[in-house]
Protein backbone atom coordinates (compact mmCIF):
# COMPACT_ATOMS: atom_id res chain seq x y z
CA UNK A 1 0.00 0.00 0.00
CA UNK A 2 1.11 3.56 -0.67
CA UNK A 3 1.92 5.31 2.61
CA UNK A 4 1.49 9.10 2.77
CA UNK A 5 2.12 11.62 5.53
CA UNK A 6 0.34 14.90 4.80
CA UNK A 7 0.79 18.25 6.52
CA UNK A 8 -1.75 20.96 5.82
CA UNK A 9 -3.25 24.03 7.45
CA UNK A 10 -6.48 23.47 9.34
CA UNK A 11 -8.79 26.44 9.76
CA UNK A 12 -10.72 24.54 12.43
CA UNK A 13 -7.59 23.97 14.51
CA UNK A 14 -5.96 27.30 13.59
CA UNK A 15 -2.62 25.60 12.92
CA UNK A 16 -0.85 23.11 10.70
CA UNK A 17 -1.65 19.48 11.40
CA UNK A 18 -0.74 16.14 9.90
CA UNK A 19 -2.57 12.98 9.01
CA UNK A 20 -1.54 9.61 7.64
CA UNK A 21 -3.10 8.07 4.59
CA UNK A 22 -2.79 4.61 3.07
CA UNK A 23 -3.89 3.84 -0.49
CA UNK A 24 -4.29 0.34 -1.95
CA UNK A 25 -3.28 1.47 -5.43
CA UNK A 26 0.26 0.17 -5.90
CA UNK A 27 -0.11 -3.45 -7.02
CA UNK A 28 3.18 -5.30 -7.49
CA UNK A 29 3.98 -6.89 -10.83
CA UNK A 30 6.05 -9.67 -9.24
CA UNK A 31 3.14 -10.84 -7.05
CA UNK A 32 0.03 -11.79 -9.05
CA UNK A 33 -3.08 -10.10 -7.64
CA UNK A 34 -6.41 -11.84 -8.07
CA UNK A 35 -9.22 -9.59 -9.24
CA UNK A 36 -12.22 -9.73 -6.91
CA UNK A 37 -15.56 -8.01 -6.50
CA UNK A 38 -13.79 -5.62 -4.09
CA UNK A 39 -11.02 -4.61 -6.48
CA UNK A 40 -13.55 -4.08 -9.26
CA UNK A 41 -15.58 -1.53 -7.30
CA UNK A 42 -14.54 2.06 -6.47
CA UNK A 43 -12.17 2.43 -3.53
CA UNK A 44 -13.95 3.13 -0.25
CA UNK A 45 -12.47 5.05 2.70
CA UNK A 46 -12.06 4.23 6.39
CA UNK A 47 -11.27 6.98 8.90
CA UNK A 48 -9.35 5.46 11.81
CA UNK A 49 -9.40 7.32 15.14
CA UNK A 50 -6.77 6.86 17.84
CA UNK A 51 -7.40 6.79 21.56
CA UNK A 52 -6.32 8.98 24.47
CA UNK A 53 -2.57 9.71 24.34
CA UNK A 54 -2.45 8.43 20.76
CA UNK A 55 -1.69 10.10 17.44
CA UNK A 56 -1.74 9.45 13.71
CA UNK A 57 1.05 6.89 14.07
CA UNK A 58 -1.70 4.35 14.63
CA UNK A 59 -1.93 0.70 13.78
CA UNK A 60 -3.20 0.21 10.22
CA UNK A 61 -5.10 -2.87 8.92
CA UNK A 62 -3.07 -2.87 5.70
CA UNK A 63 -3.82 -6.44 4.61
CA UNK A 64 -7.55 -5.92 5.10
CA UNK A 65 -7.42 -2.59 3.29
CA UNK A 66 -5.72 -4.21 0.32
CA UNK A 67 -8.13 -7.16 0.29
CA UNK A 68 -11.32 -5.09 0.57
CA UNK A 69 -10.02 -2.13 -1.45
CA UNK A 70 -10.34 0.79 0.95
CA UNK A 71 -8.12 3.75 1.75
CA UNK A 72 -7.30 4.50 5.39
CA UNK A 73 -7.13 8.04 6.78
CA UNK A 74 -5.60 8.45 10.24
CA UNK A 75 -5.92 12.01 11.60
CA UNK A 76 -4.40 13.50 14.74
CA UNK A 77 -7.09 14.25 17.31
CA UNK A 78 -4.85 14.96 20.30
CA UNK A 79 -6.77 14.23 23.54
CA UNK A 80 -9.90 15.96 22.28
CA UNK A 81 -12.46 13.14 22.42
CA UNK A 82 -12.97 14.19 18.79
CA UNK A 83 -15.34 16.93 19.95
CA UNK A 84 -15.55 20.66 19.35
CA UNK A 85 -13.96 21.99 22.51
CA UNK A 86 -14.55 25.34 24.16
CA UNK A 87 -11.25 26.98 23.20
CA UNK A 88 -10.40 28.52 19.85
CA UNK A 89 -8.59 25.96 17.69
CA UNK A 90 -10.02 22.92 19.46
CA UNK A 91 -12.81 22.18 16.96
CA UNK A 92 -11.94 18.55 16.35
CA UNK A 93 -15.44 17.35 15.43
CA UNK A 94 -15.70 20.03 12.74
CA UNK A 95 -12.15 19.27 11.63
CA UNK A 96 -12.97 15.61 11.13
CA UNK A 97 -16.54 15.73 9.86
CA UNK A 98 -16.25 18.78 7.60
CA UNK A 99 -12.75 20.06 6.92
CA UNK A 100 -10.78 16.83 6.57
CA UNK A 101 -13.56 15.13 4.62
CA UNK A 102 -13.60 18.09 2.25
CA UNK A 103 -9.83 17.94 1.84
CA UNK A 104 -9.89 14.19 1.07
CA UNK A 105 -12.67 14.67 -1.47
CA UNK A 106 -11.00 17.59 -3.20
CA UNK A 107 -7.46 16.21 -3.20
CA UNK A 108 -7.97 12.47 -3.71
CA UNK A 109 -11.50 12.13 -5.07
CA UNK A 110 -12.43 9.72 -2.27
CA UNK A 111 -15.14 9.57 0.42
CA UNK A 112 -17.69 11.27 -1.81
CA UNK A 113 -20.75 9.63 -0.25
CA UNK A 114 -21.73 7.96 3.02
CA UNK A 115 -21.95 4.65 1.15
CA UNK A 116 -18.21 4.96 0.51
CA UNK A 117 -17.14 6.43 3.86
CA UNK A 118 -16.82 4.58 7.16
CA UNK A 119 -15.24 5.32 10.53
CA UNK A 120 -13.58 3.19 13.20
CA UNK A 121 -11.98 4.04 16.52
CA UNK A 122 -10.65 2.55 19.73
CA UNK A 123 -11.26 3.78 23.30
CA UNK A 124 -11.49 7.60 23.04
CA UNK A 125 -11.56 7.03 19.29
CA UNK A 126 -14.45 4.61 19.72
CA UNK A 127 -16.43 7.38 21.34
CA UNK A 128 -15.30 9.65 18.51
CA UNK A 129 -16.39 7.16 15.85
CA UNK A 130 -19.89 6.90 17.33
CA UNK A 131 -20.28 10.63 17.92
CA UNK A 132 -18.91 11.62 14.52
CA UNK A 133 -21.00 9.11 12.58
CA UNK A 134 -24.14 10.26 14.39
CA UNK A 135 -23.38 14.00 14.22
CA UNK A 136 -22.34 13.82 10.56
CA UNK A 137 -24.77 11.11 9.56
CA UNK A 138 -24.88 12.44 6.00
CA UNK A 139 -21.12 11.79 5.69
CA UNK A 140 -20.46 8.44 7.39
CA UNK A 141 -22.44 5.33 6.57
CA UNK A 142 -20.95 2.91 9.10
CA UNK A 143 -19.13 3.12 12.42
CA UNK A 144 -17.10 0.54 14.33
CA UNK A 145 -16.49 1.43 17.98
CA UNK A 146 -13.98 -0.68 19.90
CA UNK A 147 -13.99 -0.49 23.72
CA UNK A 148 -15.48 2.98 23.50
CA UNK A 149 -14.84 5.57 26.21
CA UNK A 150 -18.55 6.33 26.63
CA UNK A 151 -18.03 8.45 29.74
CA UNK A 152 -20.66 11.15 29.25
CA UNK A 153 -22.63 10.12 32.34
CA UNK A 154 -19.49 10.24 34.49
CA UNK A 155 -18.60 13.65 33.09
CA UNK A 156 -22.10 14.90 33.97
CA UNK A 157 -21.39 14.36 37.69
CA UNK A 158 -18.07 16.22 37.76
CA UNK A 159 -17.68 19.40 39.83
CA UNK A 160 -14.93 22.01 39.95
CA UNK A 161 -11.88 20.59 41.66
CA UNK A 162 -12.57 17.06 40.39
CA UNK A 163 -9.51 15.06 39.33
CA UNK A 164 -8.77 11.43 38.50
CA UNK A 165 -5.59 9.62 37.35
CA UNK A 166 -6.40 10.54 33.72
CA UNK A 167 -7.28 14.24 33.85
CA UNK A 168 -8.88 17.06 35.83
CA UNK A 169 -12.18 18.93 35.71
CA UNK A 170 -10.83 21.63 33.40
CA UNK A 171 -9.86 19.03 30.80
CA UNK A 172 -13.30 17.39 30.75
CA UNK A 173 -15.01 20.78 30.60
CA UNK A 174 -12.81 21.80 27.67
CA UNK A 175 -13.76 18.67 25.74
CA UNK A 176 -17.43 18.21 26.66
CA UNK A 177 -18.54 21.69 27.70
CA UNK A 178 -20.36 22.44 30.95
CA UNK A 179 -20.68 19.03 32.66
CA UNK A 180 -24.08 19.95 34.10
CA UNK A 181 -25.43 20.33 30.54
CA UNK A 182 -23.63 17.50 28.76
CA UNK A 183 -26.41 14.89 28.97
CA UNK A 184 -28.78 16.97 26.85
CA UNK A 185 -26.05 18.37 24.61
CA UNK A 186 -25.04 17.15 21.16
CA UNK A 187 -21.77 15.94 22.67
CA UNK A 188 -23.81 13.02 24.02
CA UNK A 189 -24.31 10.25 21.42
CA UNK A 190 -27.62 9.36 23.09
CA UNK A 191 -28.94 12.85 22.35
CA UNK A 192 -27.88 12.51 18.72
CA UNK A 193 -29.64 9.15 18.36
CA UNK A 194 -32.89 10.63 19.69
CA UNK A 195 -32.52 13.68 17.44
CA UNK A 196 -31.98 11.61 14.29
CA UNK A 197 -34.95 9.42 15.12
CA UNK A 198 -37.17 12.45 15.75
CA UNK A 199 -36.12 13.87 12.39
CA UNK A 200 -36.83 10.58 10.64
CA UNK A 201 -33.24 10.23 9.44
CA UNK A 202 -31.42 6.98 8.83
CA UNK A 203 -28.81 6.17 11.44
CA UNK A 204 -25.40 4.82 10.47
CA UNK A 205 -24.75 1.11 10.80
CA UNK A 206 -23.11 0.57 14.18
CA UNK A 207 -20.67 -2.16 15.21
CA UNK A 208 -19.57 -2.25 18.86
CA UNK A 209 -17.47 -4.51 21.04
CA UNK A 210 -15.83 -4.57 24.46
CA UNK A 211 -13.73 -7.04 26.42
CA UNK A 212 -15.14 -8.66 29.53
CA UNK A 213 -12.05 -7.57 31.50
CA UNK A 214 -12.18 -4.00 30.19
CA UNK A 215 -12.73 -1.17 32.68
CA UNK A 216 -15.16 0.38 30.16
CA UNK A 217 -17.36 -2.73 29.90
CA UNK A 218 -20.34 -1.34 31.83
CA UNK A 219 -20.23 1.91 29.84
CA UNK A 220 -20.49 -0.07 26.61
CA UNK A 221 -23.23 -2.31 27.97
CA UNK A 222 -25.20 0.75 29.00
CA UNK A 223 -25.01 2.27 25.51
CA UNK A 224 -25.90 -1.10 23.98
CA UNK A 225 -29.01 -1.25 26.19
CA UNK A 226 -29.86 2.32 25.22
CA UNK A 227 -29.71 1.44 21.52
CA UNK A 228 -31.90 -1.61 22.13
CA UNK A 229 -34.45 0.51 24.01
CA UNK A 230 -34.49 3.01 21.15
CA UNK A 231 -34.97 0.25 18.61
CA UNK A 232 -31.67 1.02 16.85
CA UNK A 233 -30.30 -1.95 14.94
CA UNK A 234 -26.64 -2.57 15.71
CA UNK A 235 -24.09 -5.28 16.36
CA UNK A 236 -22.71 -5.52 19.89
CA UNK A 237 -20.30 -8.23 21.00
CA UNK A 238 -18.39 -9.09 24.13
CA UNK A 239 -15.65 -11.63 24.60
CA UNK A 240 -12.69 -12.26 26.85
CA UNK A 241 -10.21 -9.44 26.56
CA UNK A 242 -8.78 -6.27 28.03
CA UNK A 243 -8.32 -2.68 26.89
CA UNK A 244 -5.50 -3.45 24.49
CA UNK A 245 -4.45 -4.00 20.90
CA UNK A 246 -4.81 -7.76 21.18
CA UNK A 247 -8.56 -7.37 21.68
CA UNK A 248 -8.96 -4.54 19.16
CA UNK A 249 -7.08 -6.39 16.43
CA UNK A 250 -9.34 -9.39 16.93
CA UNK A 251 -12.47 -7.33 16.34
CA UNK A 252 -11.09 -5.31 13.47
CA UNK A 253 -10.44 -8.64 11.76
CA UNK A 254 -14.07 -9.51 12.46
CA UNK A 255 -15.83 -6.20 11.78
CA UNK A 256 -13.99 -5.06 8.63
CA UNK A 257 -15.31 -7.94 6.46
CA UNK A 258 -18.84 -7.20 7.73
CA UNK A 259 -18.52 -3.47 7.01
CA UNK A 260 -16.93 -3.80 3.57
CA UNK A 261 -18.82 -6.87 2.34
Amino acid sequence: MANLSIRFYSNCLRRYTTFKMYLPNDAREDIPTEETKYTKRPTKTLFLLHGFNGDAENWIPEELAAKYNFAVVVPNGENSFWLDGISTGHQFASFLGKELIGYIRKTFGLANSKEETYICGLSMGGFGALHTALYYNDVFGKAAALSSALIVHEVATMKEGYENPIANYEYYRECFGDPSKVILSENNPETLVKKLKAEGKKLPEIFMCCGTEDFLLENNREFHRFLETEGVEHIYEESEGNHDMVFWSKYVDKFIPLMFC
